[in-house]
């Protein structure tokens, strides 16, 4: 099934383009894992979900692209078609003149009400080149106008066009501090749309996300594309095929569907983080090796821990014992730190992923009382390679400190009134 992507804003746009040049990449990659029938098998899973085909070979995005500003949008359409290997159809974008000023009101009630009937089209016209649509994914930023308030303006239009469709939306939480002045009140203003119109929200945080292109790439000027890069390849290693059960010959049926089975088994708790390891330079995994039992110790703990990279973990936050809420040997403000999950999904890729042991991720003190283990946790495995990594495990969660970061916007807008 296929899964029409919807970029919204200048972060949207340029997370858009990165998501796709990933998929892409990696879908034309031989790996030695796998024989040529199953690779080929494998890119045409890939390219049903993510591209359409011109005449010419020439894999096209199944995206719309929207901005009030073109500058942005005129250099992804141009960079895509540059690269060779895919594009956008560009007729399926739309561009103003004049931006939102990261005013999320003029985004979501002036422009998304304004442009709203020719955004729409654009969807359905892209809705329509689906033989099978699984649903929406819609990339945006929290912080700035167009992204977050004509995203929130578009995801509640998608619910009212397309009530049955899956909405996932990737929205990119700013740094704490030195983007725009509005940023706290436009990331609350945001998500208590999305809340009302989306089946699941997944959070990428910016400054965590640059905590790694620091410490793990070994970037010593980041800039917003290698941050963006970063985004793409963990957003790659979940939607690109997986067999979402350990004997299964056959894909996930629906890509955006399954995920919500696996993670949202409540209405009211839908936000979703993710982690992905191993994660470094080009230049140092050519000089590394990955074992399975390291790479799931290491993201279990991550897990239990809150950790947003495996460098710097707490390894002494443990699971707290049965009846006990305080976990042994550690401080009850350790046990405040322990991460209580409501479900998890890991996406298991590379050699022998049948052989992986997960069975500390069914620890039943890993997660809430009203579900067990055998309904909050759930693995999909794909025995290929993913881009460049021979081995590699993500870990996507419906968890208690989703909610932290909202906290601190919530109690920011309030402490800090605008003049």
């Amino acid at each position: 099934m296929s899964i029409v992507t919807v970029q919204l804003g200048q972060c949207g746009n340029q997370i858009g383009y990165e998501v796709f040049n990933a998929i892409c990449s990696d879908f034309h990659s031989a790996h030695g894992l796998c024989s040529k029938k199953e690779n080929e098998s494998y890119q045409e899973a890939s390219k049903e979900r993510f591209f359409s085909e011109e005449k010419t070979g020439v894999p096209v995005a199944r995206a719309v692209l929207v901005d009030m500003e073109p500058k942005v949008i005129s250099q992804t359409l141009s960079m895509a078609a540059k690269s060779g290997h895919w594009k956008y159809d560009h007729q399926s974008h739309f561009c103003q003149k004049q931006g939102s000023g990261n005013n999320w009101a003029n985004g979501y009630s002036v422009h998304g009400p304004r442009y709203r009937e020719v955004i729409m089209n654009l969807v359905q016209k892209e809705a329509e080149k689906c033989d099978r649509l699984s649903g929406f994914f819609t990339v945006m930023s929290l912080a700035g106008g167009t992204g977050s308030g004509m995203g929130a303006f578009v995801t509640q239009c998608l619910r009212d066009a397309f009530p049955t469709s899956f909405i996932l939306n990737q929205v990119i939480w700013p740094y704490g501090t030195g983007e725009v002045i509005v940023q706290n009140y436009n990331s609350v203003l945001t998500l208590s749309h999305l809340y009302q119109s989306s089946d699941a929200l997944l959070v990428h945080e910016n400054d965590a996300i640059h905590k790694i292109c620091a410490q793990l790439m070994n970037i010593k000027k980041i800039s917003f594309r290698d941050v963006n890069q970063v985004i793409a390849h963990q957003l790659g290693s979940v939607f690109q095929p997986t067999y979402s059960s350990g004997g299964a010959s056959r894909y996930s049926r629906s890509p955006l569907g399954d995920l919500m089975e696996s993670l949202v088994p409540h209405p009211e708790f839908k936000m979703l983080g993710l982690r992905n390891i191993p994660q470094m330079s080009e230049n140092s995994l050519a000089y590394s090796t990955f074992t399975w039992p390291g790479l799931i110790k290491h993201l279990r703990q991550m897990l239990i821990a809150n950790a947003k990279m495996e460098e710097g973990i707490d390894w002494q936050v443990r699971p707290p014992l049965p009846g006990n809420p305080v976990p042994p040997k550690a401080s009850p403000n350790k046990a405040l730190h322990f991460n209580t999950s409501i479900a998890n999904l890991v996406v298991l890729r590379g050699k022998d992923v049948q052989s992986v042991d997960l069975g500390g991720f069914k620890d039943p003190a890993l997660y809430t009382s009203w579900l067990s283990p055998q309904d909050a946790f759930n693995v999909w495995k794909m025995p290929r390679a993913f881009n460049k990594y021979e081995k590699s495990a993500t870990l996507v969660s419906n968890r208690k400190h989703c909610g932290e970061s909202l906290e601190y916007v919530c109690f920011q807008s309030l402490c800090s009134p605008i003049h």
